[in-house]
C-alpha cells in the first residue's frame, strides 16, 4: 500500500481498536505498524489481535509490521490503611520493607534492590513525578525522605528513581514469558522498556534468537548517558518521552529528542518518537495546535516513525487520530523548508562499499530525472542505508523475505515489495521496473536507480548500481547479460 509520505505511523491497539474492521480501517487510514502493549491484555487477547493484523495484511496484500512492547520492571509502593494519604511539602516520609500497611509517615517499598542502590541526596518520584521525595538517610531496608513536592499518595503507585542506575534486569519474569510468547507468534519488532545499559539489550537478543528485531525504549537518564552503546546493540530506538519527562526536567526532553533522532539517522537505525503526540484526541476529534506542532517537529527532525498510544488504543477517535497524523506528515513533507532541514542535518558516515553505493544512488537521483531508488535486500540493511540518505525520490525495497519486508515498514520512506529469489542482475532490474510501475512511482518512459549485491541472496554484499529504463523491452535490449 503506497503512502503519500515518508514518515511511518505506529498505532497502538487496545479496547478501542480490537476488531478486524477497525484494524483494517486504521491501516487504510495510514497505520504502517501496529503496537501490542504487553502491559495490557492477556496472551489470548494478544494472539487474537496478532491474527487479525495478519489477516488484514493478507486481504490487502500489504506488509504490516507488528511491534510487541514489553512491560519492563514496574516499581510500586505498597498499600495504605486508609487507601491514600496526603503528603505535605517539608514533611518526613519513610520507605521500607515492613509488611504493615502505610500511613502518613511511611509505606512499604517491596524492592530491596532500590535501597541497595540509593544514596543520600537521591530523588524518588511517585505517581508519575507528582510527588517528589529526597533521600536524607538510607540503609539496606529503608530510605528516610523529605517531601519536596507533596500530594496524594495511594495504593500501588509507581516509583521512578532517576538519579541512580538500579541493579534491575530489564526483563522481569513476566517479560521473559511475554517475549517467548510473542516470538512464537511471529512479531517483527520487540520493544524493551526501561533499558539502562547495553547488557539489557544483549540479554533480550539472546532470548529472541533472531526471531524479532530489538527496539530499545529510551526513558531513563541512565539510557541517555549510555545511548551510544545501547544504539550499537539495538536494531532501533524509541524516544519514549513519557517516563523520560518524569525522570528528567521536562525542558531537557526536546533537545534530547533531537539529539537521539540524529544519532539514529547517522547509524541507519529506525527511530520512533512516542508519547502524548495527540493526547487530546483521546476525547476530542480535533487535536490542539500545540500537538500538531509537536508531530510536525518530529517529522522535520527526520524521525522514521511517529506513534499513537492511548489515542488509538483507548480513545474515542482512533481513525481520526491516524488520519490527522497522516495529514500533518503530508503537509510537512510538502513544505520546501522540510527538504532543506533534512539535507542540512544529513550526516555523512561512509565506511563501506554499500555506504558509497547508496550515497551515489541518492546523488544520481537528485541530479537527474530519476523517479525512484530500488534496492534488493535480504536483511534490510541496504534499504536502511538508503533511507539514512533521506533521498528526495521514493525508495522501493524489494526482498524475497516476508520478515524483512515487515520490519522495513518501520523505515523512513521505504515502499516494500515482496519478490522472488533473484539470481541475475538483469532480472533484478526487470523486477524493480515492474515494482516502480505497479506502485505508480514511474512510467515506462521514466528511469530508476537499481542497487543490489552480486552474488545475490548474500547479506551485506551491496556492490552494484545501475540507472535503468522502466520499460522491460528496453531493459532486455540494452542489457548485455
Amino acid at each position: 500500500m503506497r503512502r503519500m509520505r515518508n514518515v511511518k505511523i505506529v498505532a497502538t491497539l487496545g479496547p478501542a481498536s480490537n476488531d478486524y474492521e477497525m484494524i483494517r480501517k486504521l491501516h487504510e487510514a495510514g497505520a504502517d505498524v501496529f503496537r501490542l502493549n504487553m502491559s495490557h491484555g492477556d496472551h489470548a487477547e494478544i494472539k487474537v489481535r496478532h491474527e487479525i493484523i495478519r489477516q488484514v495484511e493478507k486481504d490487502l496484500d500489504s506488509p504490516i509490521a507488528i511491534l510487541a512492547d514489553l512491560q519492563g520492571p514496574k516499581l510500586r509502593v505498597g498499600t495504605f490503611a486508609k487507601g491514600e494519604e496526603e503528603l505535605v511539602e517539608g514533611a518526613a516520609f519513610r520507605l521500607d520493607l515492613d509488611d504493615a500497611e502505610g500511613d502518613v509517615t511511611r509505606v512499604r517499598l517491596p524492592h530491596p534492590e532500590i535501597f541497595a542502590a540509593l544514596e543520600v541526596g537521591a530523588h524518588l518520584l511517585v505517581n508519575d513525578g507528582k510527588i517528589r521525595l529526597k533521600v536524607t538517610a538510607c540503609g539496606a531496608d529503608f530510605a528516610d525522605c523529605e517531601v519536596i513536592a507533596g500530594g496524594t499518595i495511594s495504593n500501588r503507585k509507581g516509583v521512578n528513581v532517576p538519579d541512580v542506575v538500579l541493579p534491575l534486569a530489564a526483563l522481569s519474569d513476566k517479560d521473559r514469558a511475554d517475549l517467548e510468547f510473542v516470538c512464537q507468534l511471529g512479531v517483527d519488532w520487540l520493544a524493551l522498556s526501561f533499558v539502562q545499559r547495553r547488557e539489557d539489550v544483549e540479554e533480550a537478543r539472546t532470548l529472541t534468537r533472531g526471531r524479532a528485531a530489538i527496539l530499545s525504549k529510551i526513558e531513563k537518564p541512565a539510557a541517555v548517558k549510555a545511548f551510544e552503546e545501547i544504539l550499537e546493540a539495538s536494531d532501533g530506538i524509541m524516544v519514549a518521552r513519557g517516563d523520560l519527562g518524569v525522570e528528567l526536567p521536562v525542558q531537557n526532553v526536546p533537545p534530547i529528542q533531537k539529539q537521539l533522532v540524529r544519532k539514529c539517522r547517522a547509524a541507519a537505525k529506525p527511530v520512533i518518537v512516542a508519547t502524548q503526540m495527540l493526547e487530546s484526541m483521546i476525547e476530542s476529534p480535533m487535536p490542539t495546535r500545540a500537538e500538531v506542532s509537536d508531530v510536525a517537529t518530529a517529522i522535520y527532525e527526520g524521525t522514521d516513525a511517529i506513534m499513537l498510544s492511548a489515542e488509538s488504543a483507548a480513545g474515542n477517535y482512533p481513525i481520526e487520530a491516524v488520519t490527522t497524523m497522516n495529514n500533518v506528515a503530508v503537509e510537512v513533507e510538502g513544505d520546501p523548508t522540510y527538504q532543506d532541514i533534512i539535507e542540512a542535518s544529513r550526516t555523512a558516515k561512509r565506511t563501506s562499499i554499500a555506504d558509497g553505493i547508496v550515497a551515489a544512488a541518492r546523488e544520481i537521483a537528485e541530479t537527474t530525472d530519476v523517479k525512484a531508488i530500488c534496492c534488493f535486500t535480504q536483511s534490510g540493511t541496504t534499504a536502511l542505508l538508503t533511507a539514512r540518505e533521506r533521498p528526495r525520490v521514493p525508495i522501493i525495497a524489494l526482498t524475497p523475505l516476508m520478515g524483512t519486508a515487515r520490519r522495513l515498514c518501520m523505515s523512513w520512506g521505504t515502499n516494500v515489495t515482496l519478490t522472488g529469489e533473484v539470481e541475475r542482475f538483469k532480472m533484478a532490474v526487470v523486477g524493480a521496473a515492474r515494482a516502480a510501475r505497479i506502485l505508480g512511482l514511474a512510467e515506462e518512459t521514466d528511469q530508476i536507480v537499481v542497487t543490489a549485491g552480486v552474488p545475490f541472496n548474500v547479506t551485506g554484499s551491496t556492490n552494484i548500481l545501475r540507472v535503468a529504463p522502466c520499460e522491460e523491452r528496453l531493459i532486455f535490449r540494452t542489457d548485455p547479460e
